[in-house]
């Protein structure tokens, strides 16, 4: 059974069409739009594939932009038995990337999306032709982000984040810098996959997470050497209160010494919303690079 919109969203905002892939008897929603090189874009906490409708806009016309919603957030399903955790999320993304025979593409990844997207990739390093890196972290948590999980994903994360939608309703516009979270649509279409208290159990699960699932993040961090060849960029809001600083930029480099780190000071968090300028700008490059790699490849 095909899965079905949950809420209504501006088509103006959200000009595409609804794809659907049913797994273990639960429909995961995804936009595909657009012909050439895949480019799979993963969201983060607590937004979906709308956070990338600027991005896919201006992409669509050269590339095939791939978005994701996890379970229970956006228009998919909320499977039954779900623990809304980063491994259970990269395990439908990976079940999709197949579905759809992938065989080479990049990854767009911020905020959850880069531990989710970095997880796969590490296991099959060879289907990925490029990645951009947008404020995003794939490491045991530093001292900031274990308090913040402490604070936010702590005994009081239901009371919060479920009975009170703190995430969706203060955390999310906190994190964007420009003008369209003054916009009604937009909050409107965050806001409404987490309209109910079960509907945000994903939500309130993902600050805990951040160091329940750190063995797991440090499993990935070990094997990010094997992504080292691959042609990378970083977009970094550095108005962004979580990864803004330049320690995160400095522990990314350490694994890769030679990325290009474009900072955007009038972004934050959410720099989809801020900057989908320089992040079309940024994979242009990296398409490019892949081009120029492929073609000086010798034969074999």
């Amino acid at each position: 059974m095909p899965g079905v919109r949950r809420f209504e969203v501006d088509d103006v905002l959200y000009p595409f069409e609804s794809h659907w892939y049913e797994w273990d008897g639960a429909c995961m929603h995804y936009i595909d739009e657009g012909e050439g090189m895949p480019v799979v874009m993963l969201h983060g906490n607590p937004t979906w594939s709308f956070l990338y409708r600027k991005v896919i806009r201006q992409l669509r016309g050269t590339c095939r932009c791939i978005a994701p919603d996890y379970p229970g957030f956006g228009f998919s399903d909320h499977p039954k038995g779900y623990g809304y955790t980063p491994p259970e999320h990269a395990g439908w993304v990976k079940a999709l990337l197949a579905h759809l025979a992938l065989d080479r593409y990049v990854l767009v990844m911020q905020d959850w999306g880069g531990p989710i997207g970095l997880s796969i990739a590490v296991e099959a390093p060879e289907k990925v032709a490029g990645m951009l890196l947008l404020n995003t972290w794939c490491w045991a948590p530093l001292m900031n982000a274990r308090l913040f999980s402490w604070v936010m994903g702590g005994p009081f994360r239901e009371w919060m984040h479920q009975k009170h939608n703190v995430f969706a309703r203060k955390v999310l516009p906190w994190g964007i810098a420009g003008s369209s979270k003054y916009d009604p649509d937009v909050i409107d279409a965050y806001l409404s996959p987490f309209s109910t208290y079960e509907s945000r159990r994903g939500t309130a699960e993902f600050p805990y997470q951040i160091r329940k699932s750190s063995a797991w993040l440090a499993a990935i961090e070990n094997q990010l050497k094997l992504l080292k060849p691959v042609p990378k960029e970083m977009v970094w809001a550095t108005k962004d209160p979580a990864f803004g600083s330049d320690a995160y930029i400095h522990r990314w480099r350490s694994y890769f010494p030679d990325i290009f780190v474009e900072r955007v000071n009038d972004a934050s968090h959410y720099l989809q919303e801020d900057c989908p300028e320089k992040i079309v700008a940024a994979l242009g490059r990296v398409f490019d690079t892949i081009a120029i790699r492929e073609n000086t490849e010798p034969d074999t």
